[in-house]
């Protein structure tokens, strides 16, 4: 049956199709609608892990065991799951083992444009690429009959376009695949290093013998056409824009599994043009490949190495043709992410600022706190590091009273606990923020463990984050809870936890307004009699409030009642009664 999918949804099809059996993933755009499309297929166990180091532990470990696993992240997300990745190249398999990243040129929803190519590279692991829906699916259920003949994981590498576009794609049955017995094996799964030296000897052997099977296998193509002076080297989504800007004018080698690269696929394909042309976004790994074999090739000399590829891209910088037919002739203003009406983090980080603090900053919705006006935000690094590094700032500068670290109830459970302890453990004085919104908010709505639900659905007990916080050695008296709704007491506790000499954890907990049970209330409303243009509701960065002219001329401030989720924070900064 032909269907249309997007590319996230269609890997979680030829995850079903494949027979697996364990997924296990941590959201992260634009991977995460694979896990969700997973949970609604019965036959499939399918969990949110902590992290993704822990993720890929426990699909290694479901491996191992014999069953067909999965785990999926966004390219950031393998750095976490780095240590583990290595290691499954050495293992080896037992059920078919297939890892998910996907890329973000562009940036659209991350911190950098990392190429996880070079991840596949140091961990010599067999990596492909899809470029669309239909190979999503056909790829990933390849991938695990090869994973199980090769004993080794495959890497399926996506991006944001070719997760989060669709495409049509034909689906099948449903492969019975029994889960395989367990054998103990020391000298293949122990990872000790008389253990280890004998198994780099099978990885190198098992690359090698990759890389004669790169050279005839299904997933790399060579579309010929008559005439063809130009031949374009290519992979993922950057085909697709290299075939509407070039159509049948260039014969084209496109390359599906692009960890081990081919040398006499690409050499003899190489030898029938005048021209060769390497078109892949971000980092020139193919580029450099056919460079090693002596092949001359455009590539990088032409091409952006950041940011992401377009057919427009390809047609201007390659063809010097340049589409007119997407020119809009009025200006579109910017319209920059920010904060959601009724946001419960808004009023933390105006306290933030209003208090002149130093804020390390951490991933979530909340990093949209530092945006203007807000500006509550010094620092983002990555998941997990704004207590780190507020503990490592605290302790050489001595100003404990005038930092804080600000991490969401998700992100502290994925890599802010080791953080905390590592502020009691060697003395430090910090305070830390969690602002708990009661779910994973940035990557739309997934539950963690604190949240008393799986991912299917399914209840649990809630962990709780002041439990966590008494764990990991911060004194009982200095774990405080407050609702960021209410301005004057959260700056209350704020003071307070910030002046003593001791580490202190301080949850901001209201829920997200977006959750469907939070009930909305009537939106508030201006009195202009009352209002006097003294703009204090602006500071709070609110996309509902807007200041206009009156007909005397007078600077008046304007609340949209179809944005406003009666919230009450602006009421709060009001001074002359004027909004409610």
């Amino acid at each position: 049956m032909k269907k249309i999918m997007l590319g996230n949804e269609a890997v979680a099809r030829g995850l079903f199709e494949a027979g697996v059996h364990f997924v296990s993933s941590y959201p992260g755009t634009p991977s995460t609608e694979i896990t969700e499309a997973v949970a609604k297929y019965e036959e499939i166990y399918a969990e949110w892990a902590p992290n993704e180091k822990v993720a890929l532990e426990a699909a290694l470990g479901a491996s191992i065991g014999g069953g067909r696993s999965f785990c999926a992240m966004k390219h950031v997300g393998l750095n976490v799951a780095a240590d583990p990745l290595f290691i499954t190249s050495y293992t080896g398999v037992n059920g078919g083992f297939v890892i998910g990243v996907a890329d973000d040129p562009g940036m659209h929803s991350s911190q950098n444009e990392q190429d996880s190519r070079h991840y596949a590279i140091a961990a010599k692991l067999p990596m492909v690429e899809p470029s669309d829906s239909g190979e999503c699916l056909e790829f990933t259920k390849l991938a695990y009959d090869l994973s199980e003949k090769f004993d080794t994981p495959f890497i399926l590498r996506l991006n944001t376009r070719v997760s989060h576009s669709q495409s049509v794609i034909e689906t099948s049955e449903r492969a019975d695949i029994p889960v395989k017995p367990y054998e103990k094996d020391i000298s293949k799964h122990v990872m000790m290093p008389a253990m280890a030296r004998g198994r780099h000897v099978v990885v190198e052997k098992r690359l090698s013998e990759l890389a004669e099977y790169a050279e005839n296998c299904p997933f790399n193509k060579v579309i010929e056409n008559k005439g063809a002076k130009v031949g374009i080297i290519t992979a993922g989504p950057s085909f697709c824009y290299a075939l509407e800007a070039f159509g049948d004018s260039a014969s084209y080698l496109k390359l599906g599994l692009v960890n081990p690269l081919p040398k006499k696929l690409i050499s003899d394909f190489a030898a029938k043009y005048e021209r060769v042309i390497v078109i892949e976004e971000l980092d020139p790994v193919i580029e450099t490949h056919v460079k090693a074999m002596g092949i001359e090739c455009d590539g990088k000399n032409i091409l952006p190495i950041c940011g992401e590829f377009s057919q427009e891209l390809i047609s201007e910088l390659l063809l010097n043709k340049k589409n007119d037919s997407y020119a809009v002739s009025d200006n579109i203003p910017v319209r920059p992410p920010v904060l959601c009406p009724g946001c419960p983090h808004r009023g933390v980080f105006y306290l933030f600022k209003k208090l002149g603090l130093y804020v390390s900053g951490d991933i979530g919705c909340y990093t949209l706190g530092a945006a203007a006006p807000l500006a509550g935000m010094d620092t983002t690094l990555c998941m997990g590091a704004s207590i780190s590094a507020l503990h490592g700032f605290a302790k050489v500068r001595g100003e404990a009273d005038k930092c804080v670290a600000v991490i969401g109830d998700s992100t502290f459970m994925h890599s802010g606990i080791t953080g905390l302890i590592d502020i009691t453990y060697n003395k430090g004085i910090s305070t830390v923020v969690i602002v708990d919104n009661s779910i994973t908010g940035m990557t739309g709505h997934q539950q963690n463990p604190c949240t008393g639900f799986t991912l299917k659905g399914e209840p649990v007990t809630g962990i709780m984050l002041e439990n966590i916080a008494k764990a990991a050695g911060v004194d009982e008296a200095h774990i405080r809870v407050v609702d960021p709704g209410d301005l004057a007491a959260t700056e209350k506790v704020l003071r307070e936890e910030l002046s003593a000499a001791c580490p202190s954890v301080i949850i901001c907990r209201r829920p997200c307004a977006l959750l469907k049970y939070v009930k909305r209330q009537p939106a508030v409303k201006v009195d202009e009699s009352k209002c006097v243009g003294c703009k204090a509701c602006m500071k709070i960065g609110c996309p509902c409030i807007s200041m206009v002219t009156d007909e005397n001329g007078k600077s008046k401030a304007k609340i949209d009642a179809t944005l406003c989720t009666g919230c009450g924070l602006c009421t709060q900064m009001c001074k002359v009664g004027a909004i409610g």
